[in-house]
């Protein structure tokens, strides 16, 4: 595959996910209504998410020669993602998350994180990258694969943009860790709760506004069922999400990812790349699993009708 548009950079896991009666805390018991397995990973959603609006987009993580390897290389095959920047490590385990999902949609996330954490940079070839029109960042849970992220933005030519959606595991590492990052993101799409992990603001303007600061270009927050707020430093949207009711909210952030990046590959506006966001997260939260129900190029058709 060649001139991809986004490169993705992140995690790879197979999730575990079980529907529960309610998430129990410690010493505390539940039942379980329903699981299922499924393949996730924060930037490897997003980069399905584009790929099934038509979009040409490859990967950068790394998983283990175990089945899980192959659950989730056979699934980014089938989701026409390009495998060319994917390492296969010989020894270690592939990327596990065990998820609890309760009645109301809220979550409990365990992670194993195992080879996901472990990239360097020499085992990235950077030209993969530097034809892109996006390198879409995302979190990694240790400090190796954190490291080899920034060393790559250090190359990357000005031509390619960068996309930065830092979960709440970068939020909590707070700005001055992260500003190597920030200060070369043309876009952030940090959620109300990691914004205000990174600057400090609990008013999401205010903190969107920090980021404007620091040199990134656009910043989308997401608010879930309040939907999103776009700003530029000049142009500022709150744009109210799509009416749905919710079956799971587990990758929801990372379809909102893919709608807006969608919008931005395509010149689209800001009030309308919020819209696509919010919409294609409106149709993952639909089913259970953070591929799921992720919408195709043709179910656009229902957003032009839906924003008539």
């Amino acid at each position: 595959m060649t001139g991809l548009e986004v490169v993705g950079f992140g995690a790879l896991n197979v999730d575990k996910l079980f529907k529960v009666n309610r998430i129990a805390c410690a010493e505390e018991e539940s039942s379980i209504i329903t699981h299922s397995e499924s393949c996730g990973g924060s930037a490897a959603n997003t980069m399905v998410g584009l790929a099934r609006l038509g979009c040409k987009v490859g990967f950068i993580g790394k998983v283990g020669s175990d089945r899980e390897g192959n659950v989730l290389l056979e699934d980014f095959r089938r989701e026409n993602v390009d495998l060319k920047g994917v390492v296969r490590a010989k020894l270690g385990e592939s990327g596990l998350v065990m998820g609890f999902v309760d009645k109301k949609s809220e979550r409990a996330l365990y992670i194993n994180s195992g080879v996901n954490d472990t990239i360097a940079l020499s085992e990235i070839d950077p030209k993969y990258v530097f034809q892109a029109k996006f390198l879409h960042l995302t979190s990694f849970v240790g400090e190796k694969s954190f490291q080899t992220q920034k060393k790559l933005l250090e190359m990357l030519p000005e031509t390619v943009k960068v996309s930065f959606d830092p979960g709440a595991l970068y939020a909590r590492r707070g700005l001055a860790e992260l500003e190597p990052v920030i200060k070369r993101a043309y876009v952030m799409l940090p959620n109300r709760g990691e914004l205000k992990l990174i600057t400090g603001y609990d008013e999401y303007v205010k903190g969107a506004d920090a980021l404007i600061a620091k040199g990134v270009k656009v910043v989308a927050v997401k608010l879930g069922s309040e939907g999103s707020y776009i700003t530029n430093g000049r142009e500022r949207y709150h744009i109210d999400a799509f009416k749905v009711k919710a079956v799971d909210s587990t990758g929801a952030g990372d379809a909102f990812c893919a709608g807006f990046l969608y919008g931005l590959l395509g010149n689209r506006g800001l009030r309308e790349c919020g819209a696509l966001g919010n919409f294609v997260a409106s149709r993952k939260v639909l089913e259970i699993g953070a591929r799921k129900n992720l919408p195709y190029a043709k179910d656009l058709e229902l957003f032009r009708k839906m924003v008539k």
